[in-house]
């Protein structure tokens, strides 16, 4: 089937958001493709999401200081898992309310690419931190972006460069910015890790100003060979070697395009063609750019080559739907999909597309489907659906969803057309909407 112009702006909307409108698909469409373009990648103008207030957090109290009671240690720890809660709320909430939809979704790719977990940080304040870091700083320039993360107190107690000494290097930051954020496996070699870990000895956080700093006498200033680069390397040396090599350059180009296209490889011939924009400024506003006016980012292989991580099915799901954000039954519905933002299981962050699709995820969706259509606040949108004539109804609910469905979706959503709730229940884990 011909791919028609309100198509091809729906999937462009939904691989830069977490799920548009019918109303936004119409206004994208009007507009047109390149001009929806423009306007995805200009984050100025005002957001309400940005009106939304942050968690008020604690001042910080160790839990290891002395002196505290088992009493007063969990006094903490209910302290900090309240303000984690209220935090991840907070970001879903952003999501659910952005006009600047792109700015978080940007958000969230670098948070999977620069994976960092409260689970071992500990500190809902330095995630916040973090979270606003990525926002701010995640369509300019990769350098500038890797040097602020690398130095970021998240971060630097989620990696170990936090009590990273010349007598004793760690090895955890450097090893992940090669193989996660920066290069690659196989771009690197163990010598290349041990000596960029000696370069970032010294790094702390200072406890009055909880930001990065330098201890000269805890550096390592010998000399140091990095990618073959031979020089009294420091940690930003490192990092501005690492991600001015080509093998970064391809790194980067094959994730973003991973991100929002379909998966490729460092080899793929669309990072050969994306390469030589992205080599020349590491803009990563205009690689975005790039990826989405790529001829091959509209073909089929790119509208269903990808599937939504459960964050983007669910916050879809709710916006499509008008259910809020800032409830516990949100955090409660993506735990039992397994991924809750600011949690991920490890350094190398969630897992892609099939990983998405067992049996345990389906029946997963569906539960939390049936949940989201039996809320009141749904009512309003199953209402739409309601009133159209019941051989009109899965045409409505593609409609409401911002869909078109295959054939044999279209029939087999037919047979519960007489029932307007089972229908959108079904809808939201057709695959059509799974896939992003």
């Amino acid at each position: 089937m011909a791919v028609t112009d309100r198509q091809t702006i729906a999937h462009l909307l939904r691989r830069t958001g977490f799920g548009p409108t019918s109303a936004e698909v119409d206004a994208a469409t009007l507009a047109g493709y390149e001009a929806t373009v423009d306007t995805l990648l200009d984050f100025s103008g005002p957001d309400p999401a940005d009106a939304i207030a942050a968690p008020a957090f604690a001042p910080h109290q160790p839990r290891a200081a002395r002196g505290l009671t088992v009493a007063q240690r969990q006094v903490i720890n209910r302290q900090t898992a309240t303000e984690f809660r209220e935090l991840q709320l907070w970001w879903l909430n952003r999501m659910t309310t952005t006009v600047h939809p792109l700015r978080e979704k940007l958000t969230w790719f670098w948070h999977t690419h620069f994976a960092t977990s409260e689970v071992k940080v500990r500190r809902p304040d330095l995630m916040y931190r973090q979270n606003q870091l990525l926002r701010s700083m995640g369509n300019g320039n990769f350098e500038t972006l890797t040097q602020a993360v690398a130095k970021d107190p998240a971060m630097m107690i989620w990696l170990d460069t936090a009590t990273d000494k010349a007598a004793h290097p760690n090895e955890n930051f450097a090893r992940e910015c090669m193989e996660l954020f920066t290069l690659g496996i196989g771009n690197y070699t163990e010598a290349d890790v041990r000596d960029a870990a000696r370069a970032f000895t010294g790094w702390v956080i200072d406890p009055t100003t909880e930001a990065w700093a330098m201890r000269p006498r805890q550096h390592d200033d010998g000399q140091k060979i990095v990618l073959g680069q031979t020089g009294n390397w420091g940690g930003e040396d490192v990092v501005h070697i690492l991600v001015n090599s080509p093998a970064s350059h391809a790194w980067i180009v094959a994730g973003v395009w991973s991100h929002f296209a379909y998966p490729v490889a460092t080899t793929d011939p669309v990072v050969a063609d994306l390469l030589p924009g992205y080599s020349q400024d590491l803009d990563i506003a205009n690689l975005v750019r790039a990826v989405l006016m790529h001829p091959l980012f509209v073909s089929p292989q790119a509208q269903t080559g990808l599937v939504k991580q459960p964050i983007e099915w669910t916050v879809g799901t709710l916006r499509a739907l008008g259910l809020p954000a800032d409830g516990p039954r949100v955090i409660a519905a993506l735990t039992a999909q397994g991924e809750t933002p600011l949690e991920p299981p490890n350094v190398g962050g969630w897992p892609q597309n099939y990983y998405w699709l067992t049996t345990a995820s389906s029946l997963a969706r569906l539960d939390v489907a049936s949940v989201a259509v039996g809320a009141d606040a749904a009512a309003a949108a199953l209402a739409v659906v309601a009133a159209a004539a019941p051989a009109d109804r899965v045409a409505a609910v593609g409609e409401l969803l911002s869909v078109t469905w295959w054939p044999g979706t279209a029939t087999a959503l037919g047979a519960v057309a007489g029932d307007p709730k089972e229908l959108v229940m079904l809808a939201l884990v057709a695959p059509e909407y799974v896939l992003a």
